[in-house]
């Protein structure tokens, strides 16, 4: 089972859409897995497209916050969601690209429980960028 993390901290997943794979989906998908080494410009950003699901296949690779910042960049305004190894470190710097929640698995909630991911939801407020401006 999975837990999502937004900034107000864990909640149960509400999608009941299912995914259908990057390789698979056509021009009037609801929502699409995409594979870590996907070229951003290749998704197609339709009215129909409503959930984006992104993989991080390590908490070391970070292909999947180049591809968000890139969706958010071409007007993707539906949800995007970090999966697999993201690491409550990690949740600032996702908001931050551009996603909307971090979908996590119950072991690792149980190592980083809520608290640590609620630690970083003020990524707002804690911006290198906005702390150099004011």
């Amino acid at each position: 089972m999975t837990i999502l993390v937004t900034d107000t901290g864990f909640t149960a997943d509400t999608w009941d859409q299912g995914y259908t794979p990057f390789g698979e989906a056509a021009n009037d998908v609801v929502s699409i897995d995409v594979p870590a080494d996907t070229n951003p410009a290749d998704i197609k950003i339709t009215p129909t497209l409503k959930m984006v699901r992104i993989d991080f296949p390590s908490f070391a690779d970070g292909r999947g916050f180049t591809i968000a910042r890139m969706l958010r960049l071409a007007g993707y305004t539906g949800r995007l969601r970090a999966y697999g190894h993201v690491i409550s470190d990690q949740y600032a710097m996702a908001r931050r690209t551009g996603f909307d929640e971090v979908e996590i698995h119950q072991d690792l909630a149980a190592r980083q429980p809520q608290e640590q991911w609620k630690f970083r939801s003020d990524w707002k407020d804690n911006d290198y960028q906005d702390r150099m401006r004011g």
